[in-house]
């Protein structure tokens, strides 16, 4: 699919004052990851398409481009919602989970293990994959505790309808620091941030 051939007459609208609506989304992202654990609401974020939380579509409009690399679930192939990233962000696309400088995860089951995207390497350890998960919400899980850069002692969340297996992904990427993946979790129009230095426990486990 390409934007030259997209049914524009079907593309759902993105932000109204893009200059100003972005710079309040990034900041709000950059303050979620200095401060892990801490959930924003986009709440004034434009309705996405199908496919992708108002959150998760926020972020791609803030800090995808025509430059920026981007994996997609395969479960928005050919969808409104990649029609909508392609035209507003104009952002590529690649199936090459080691080339993305961000992903877009909705089914994690199937998505591929965080250690499958780009880590970064010792020369550019900033350019590793920004993972957005999207999940089915933020709270009313099991509750894990947060503790590293940021958090003063340590801080609970508790996102739920996460794989069995996220937080051993978690724990490893987090043990090879500087390397790894930021994480961030996406549930409608919230978000909360998992960068890499971020240590996390289940609570009792």
């Amino acid at each position: 699919m390409s934007v030259a051939t997209l049914d524009l007459s079907r593309i759902a609208p993105a932000f109204a004052d893009p200059v100003r609506e972005s710079q309040a989304v990034f900041r709000e992202v950059m303050e979620c990851v200095a401060r892990p654990g801490r959930i924003t609401r986009f709440d004034r974020a434009p309705q996405a398409p199908n496919g992708l939380s108002k959150a998760a579509g926020a972020v791609a409009l803030t800090l995808f481009d025509f430059e920026t690399l981007v994996w997609l679930d395969p479960a928005l192939a050919d969808s409104e919602a990649e029609a909508w990233l392609r035209f507003h962000c104009g952002c590529p696309l690649t199936v090459k989970a080691e080339d993305a400088a961000f992903a877009i995860v909705t089914d994690m089951v199937k998505a591929p293990n965080l250690a499958a995207f780009n880590q970064g390497d010792a020369k550019y350890p900033d350019r590793s994959t920004t993972v957005i998960l999207q999940i089915a919400s933020l709270e009313g899980g099991p509750v894990v505790t947060l503790s590293g850069p940021g958090i003063r002692t340590t801080t609970d969340i508790s996102p739920q309808g996460l794989p069995q297996d996220f937080w051993t992904q978690i724990e490893t990427n987090q043990a090879q620091f500087q390397f790894g993946v930021d994480v961030l979790l996406v549930a409608g129009d919230q978000l909360l941030a998992l960068p890499r230095t971020t240590t996390a426990q289940i609570k009792g486990g």
